[in-house]
């Protein structure tokens, strides 16, 4: 074999180590990107979300987690558990109301304006979901202990404290942003 031919095949290897390596590392960092979402999906799926665009799929189907957000958690009995399931059962969302919700805001957000009688039915939908939300919320402090009403109070409290920080947090970083555009 001569000079040439042996260069020749030499750079021809190593080409196709190069292109073989690559094509590799590029399958592999497929592979874990895909377990990467699975994981995410399998994380969405215990928070009660779902797929993608499926908000909801908890116990009072709000995108929060509803009913059981609020007490998880706490330890409950298996009988507390089973008069919470009770409690969603007896209070799953009207459908129909909410499609006439979804009909009225759809309207509003394609024409930007709606009727007097839209905007009437909205609020007292509206009125009528909050006077829900405060029966179930009172019908599953029933069900919890003193000590289980007190960890939640605690949660709360902890929540509500968190949420004062990340305002000052944001109006002060609104603040600094204003002064350095100023400037």
């Amino acid at each position: 074999m001569s000079l040439k031919n042996k260069f020749f095949s030499v750079i021809t290897l190593s080409v196709a180590v190069v292109a073989y390596s690559t094509f590799a590392s590029a399958q592999d960092s497929t592979t874990t990107n895909s377990s990467d979402s699975v994981e995410r999906q399998e994380k969405r799926e215990r928070k009660g979300l779902g797929k993608r665009g499926e908000h909801g799929k908890g116990m009072r189907g709000g995108r929060h987690g509803g009913i059981m957000r609020g007490v998880r958690g706490l330890d409950l009995t298996d009988a507390q558990k089973e008069q919470l399931r009770v409690i969603h059962e007896n209070n799953k969302p009207n459908e129909a109301v909410r499609q006439e919700l979804q009909a009225i805001r759809q309207a509003k957000r394609d024409g930007g304006t709606i009727t007097a009688e839209q905007k009437d039915r909205l609020k007292a939908l509206r009125l009528q979901s909050r006077e829900k939300a405060a029966q179930i919320h009172q019908q599953v402090l029933a069900i919890l202990t003193s000590e289980q009403r007190q960890q939640l109070e605690t949660r709360k409290e902890q929540m509500r404290k968190k949420r004062e920080e990340r305002r000052q947090l944001r109006r002060d970083n609104k603040q600094n942003t204003n002064k350095t555009t100023d400037n």
